[in-house]
């Protein structure tokens, strides 16, 4: 789906959306406008998808990965998720320890 948004009305509270090539007419609300924008996860760098504690830190520094491989197991809400890379690669630099509480976002590896 595409989404594109632009101004072509001559009122500034309303605005005119594109969505799979038909055009809308809209107020956009503030929360809206100030909404982060959509970046494309780099993957490279592995980060917390939610809030959580690092149980076991599977690989170590400078050591190849393939894809599908457990990089480390994060348990969040008592559960246990094994986080994978998806990339070919070398394991450049581990951010956490085992132990540790990260929130979501948080850099765990990077991957070269």
């Amino acid at each position: 789906m595409e989404f594109h948004h632009f101004n072509m009305s001559k009122e500034e509270s309303f605005k005119k959306l594109e969505v799979d090539s038909t055009v809308y007419e809209t107020k956009l609300t503030s929360k809206y406008l100030r909404r982060k924008k959509f970046s494309i996860n780099d993957p490279r760098k592995i980060t917390a998808f939610i809030p959580g504690i690092i149980r076991k830190i599977l690989v170590h520094e400078g050591e190849k990965i393939m894809p599908g491989e457990n990089l480390l197991i994060l348990e969040a809400m008592k559960m246990e998720n094994i986080l994978l890379s998806s990339i070919e690669g070398k394991v450049k630099k581990i951010y956490v320890k085992e132990g540790e509480t990260v929130m979501k976002n948080h850099l765990l590896i990077e991957i070269e």
